[in-house]
């Protein structure tokens, strides 16, 4: 479960989260546990605001919670409700079956410098162009560039006529907005934030609402927590990877994650974050860069409705794709 401060309820002060942070109450799990009400150096005063805290605390709890669902409304989903926004690459969008599947996760791997945050920004400046959607974008490395987001809008839009492309490109950047966050707390604050934002303002229209997410990369304010002395560090990734999919299932988007590899016990190159964090993207890819032609290499490794034994080639470049091949 999420740190009680990603929460972000009115009754949660940090003069109460503080209180509870002496007391080893960090999470919502340790809340729930506890006998808050029999803590050690609770005043009679704060009665009140710990019985509206817990009101409210289990209140977003059961609103949050996930309904059932029949097969039958399952497979009506399936058919009738699935959209994909296409990458703009034709050989990865034949591989996903149509591009980014709306409502789910997918995760690109893939080892230091294969191209994971070029293909995340290219596939934003694709969105926010050609379907005029927005973009939250996330970056945990402080490697997302605004120069290189100008040269990628600025091929995709060099066909148009000069008045209307400044039109175009002024209203891409507007639709790729970048947030930043460097450790796993502020991560939770700003998802948490993101899906109250989106649960206040939603839209009806696909045109000009939020389709895509982009975290690149999310093993980077993971990685740090897991092991040694935190002894939370599960719970907080799967509290990252749990509302990532509530904000792809619950609203119709696409989120599109980046993960490094790690040295496996056999030696070979693995994805980071451990077993756990396998559940949580529903499509895995693992990238990969022929440096010899510049090519770039995605191979499917995890998919809900295909075998994952095809990859696809293409190239990342300032005139866009440059290559497309599809094999087996």
């Amino acid at each position: 479960m999420p740190p009680l401060a990603a929460l972000a309820l009115p009754s949660l002060s940090p003069e109460l989260l503080s209180f509870f942070a002496t007391h080893g109450i960090v999470s919502v799990e340790d809340f729930l546990i506890r006998d808050i009400y029999q803590l050690p150096g609770l005043r009679a005063a704060d009665s009140d605001k710990l019985r509206k805290a817990v009101t409210e605390v289990l209140a977003f709890l059961e609103n949050g919670h996930a309904s059932w669902r029949n097969g039958w409304d399952l497979f009506n989903n399936l058919e009738h409700n699935i959209r994909f926004l296409p990458t703009g690459y034709d050989s990865l969008d034949s591989l996903l079956q149509g591009g980014l599947r709306e409502g789910t996760v997918t995760e690109l791997v893939g080892a230091s410098s294969c191209g994971k945050t070029q293909l995340c920004m290219q596939v934003s400046a694709h969105v926010a162009v050609r379907f005029g959607a927005m973009v939250a974008y996330i970056d945990t490395s402080n490697s997302f560039s605004s120069e290189r987001l100008e040269q990628m809008l600025n091929d995709l839009l060099n066909s148009q006529r000069e008045v209307e492309k400044t039109g175009a490109f002024m209203q891409a950047l507007k639709n790729i907005v970048c947030y930043r966050a460097f450790d796993v707390y502020s991560m939770l604050i700003l998802l948490q934030k993101l899906n109250t934002s989106i649960e206040n303002h939603s839209q009806k229209t696909h045109s000009g609402r939020l389709r895509l997410i982009v975290v690149d990369s999310v093993s980077s304010v993971i990685s740090p927590i897991l092991g040694g002395n935190i002894s939370q560090g599960h719970t907080l990734m799967m509290s990252i990877g749990q509302i990532l999919k509530k904000l792809a299932v619950d609203n119709s988007i696409a989120v599109l994650t980046t993960n490094h590899t790690v040295t496996g016990e056999s030696g070979n190159f693995k994805p980071a974050l451990g077993e756990s964090w396998k559940s949580v993207p529903h499509v895995r890819l693992l990238l990969r860069r022929e440096i010899a032609d510049g090519i770039y290499v995605a191979s499917l490794t995890k998919h809900s409705s295909q075998a994952c034994t095809k990859e696809a080639a293409f190239s990342i470049g300032r005139s866009g794709l440059q290559a497309n091949v599809n094999h087996e």
